[in-house]
């Protein structure tokens, strides 16, 4: 489904920006990038739930402009690929890698995820995926898929901010989904899921207060430089993007829908 709102293109081919810049630094405290519902305590946590070491390989399902995965690689000392398909996050990650003069440890490529990846059995060490599977159809075969590139013992970390948790119209699905392809789950679905697929799971954390809290934060930040980011993405796009934002907060914080975050181990 062609999105109606264009929100990662934008973010994605705008990412050197100021007000683009300034607008993930108000909302999330870091810029790696996001386009996502991770707070930076979840993203410092994300190393630990994974039990990552300088000796882990992993694998990143939807990098984004690829942030996150170099701040691994710099950070942890990690081998990671990240895999998205959009062409503008996957040029801007490359980028990005080679201005830190990371290129040996982190590499990415553009991917459809929904596909069966392209990549060796039991090759890494830990999976993560940050508010993307709700994108992708057969959820239940990309899950397989990846328990199928995991090591045993590996671990999987996933968040789905679109469990339905009480009554949505039809005009609040289509502002939840005008920015592309999505899939509602009902509560239940990703734990069965998770073990159909042969994974155990560890962990499914309610944290629905920070998709709540992140789409305000950035619905502000983004109106707040209104007059900058009309000239870039055009009026009618810049006003789709705050109703889309403004439907995640309304929908959040009154609970009819849902984020969890989900670790599973091989």
């Amino acid at each position: 489904m062609e999105a109606k709102v264009d929100l990662y293109n934008s973010s994605y081919g705008n990412y050197a920006l100021s007000a683009y810049s300034e607008i993930r630094f108000e909302t999330y405290g870091e810029d790696y990038g996001q386009t996502s519902w991770v707070t930076t305590a979840e993203s410092n946590e994300i190393p630990k739930l994974l039990q990552l070491s300088s000796s882990s390989t992993v694998l990143e399902i939807g990098c984004g402009s690829g942030g996150y995965a170099v701040h691994l690689a710099k950070h942890i000392g990690c081998q990671v690929l990240g895999l998205d398909i959009n062409a503008d996050g996957v040029r801007n990650a490359k980028a990005l890698a080679e201005k830190d003069k990371l290129g040996v440890r982190v590499k990415f490529e553009q991917c459809d995820v929904s596909q069966r990846l392209p990549l060796e059995d039991n090759a890494f060490d830990a999976i993560y995926s940050n508010d993307v599977l709700c994108h992708v159809p057969r959820r239940g075969q990309i899950l397989s898929d990846l328990r199928r590139v995991l090591k045993p013992g590996g671990r999987l970390l996933f968040s789905d901010a679109l469990i339905v948790g009480g009554l949505l119209s039809n005009e609040e699905i289509a502002t939840r989904s005008s920015i592309g392809m999505y899939f509602f789950s009902p509560p239940g679905e990703n734990e069965r899921l998770i073990k159909q697929s042969g994974l155990n799971l560890i962990e499914a954390r309610d944290t629905t207060d920070s998709a709540a809290l992140l789409s305000k934060r950035w619905h502000d930040a983004r109106e707040k430089r209104k007059a900058a980011l009309v000239a870039t993405e055009g009026e009618a796009n810049f006003a789709g993007v705050q109703r889309f934002l403004e439907c995640v907060h309304t929908l959040t914080a009154e609970k009819r829908l849902l984020r969890f975050l989900y670790i599973a181990v091989n």
